[in-house]
């Protein structure tokens, strides 16, 4: 079982047992899909996920045998994990996390490994890449960076003199 981190539950909402969370995760509508079972705090408690909606800056779920705010006030501060084989992406998909340590390539010149992704803004990221003992930060967007999923290789095309 390969645990990835969802987010952390802040707060619950309303009397009714749904819970409030705080999440980066890119595939937000997948991890919490009805059904989706998640996994809290430290013990890594399984449950089912009943419901979700997205409400203002935060992610809101119920959980499957609960219906009373008494009944979830233990998950309260606890962080949030799904199974990574559990979660389907498609072709062209793939996890920030899958990206680390994975060799980037520059037509077929190799140079460098990703040493770890920034986030610099909303929907702004950086991969830092370890090129000869030093970082590079090149933008994290389709038109610099394309993964290949079965190569597991990261072909980039940068600007001349970026790199």
């Amino acid at each position: 079982m390969r645990y990835l981190f969802v987010g952390k539950i802040v707060n619950t909402h309303g009397i009714k047992g749904e819970l409030r969370l705080l999440s980066k995760f890119e595939f937000k509508e997948k991890a919490f899909a009805p059904g989706m079972k998640i996994y809290i705090g430290r013990e890594k408690t399984e449950e089912v996920i009943r419901s979700y909606r997205h409400h203002k800056s935060f992610e809101m779920i119920t959980l499957e045998g609960y219906d009373n705010i008494n009944q979830v006030l233990k998950y309260k501060g606890d962080q949030c994990y799904i199974n990574g084989e559990d979660l389907v992406l498609a072709e062209d998909e793939y996890l920030d996390a899958d990206l680390i340590h994975v060799m980037c390539y520059v037509g077929s010149r190799e140079v460098g490994k990703v040493k770890r992704i920034e986030q610099i803004a909303m929907n702004r990221k950086l991969l830092i890449v370890d090129v000869h003992e030093q970082e590079v930060m090149i933008p994290y967007v389709k038109e610099f960076v394309h993964f290949d999923k079965k190569k597991k290789v990261i072909h980039l095309t940068v600007p001349e003199g970026l790199i």
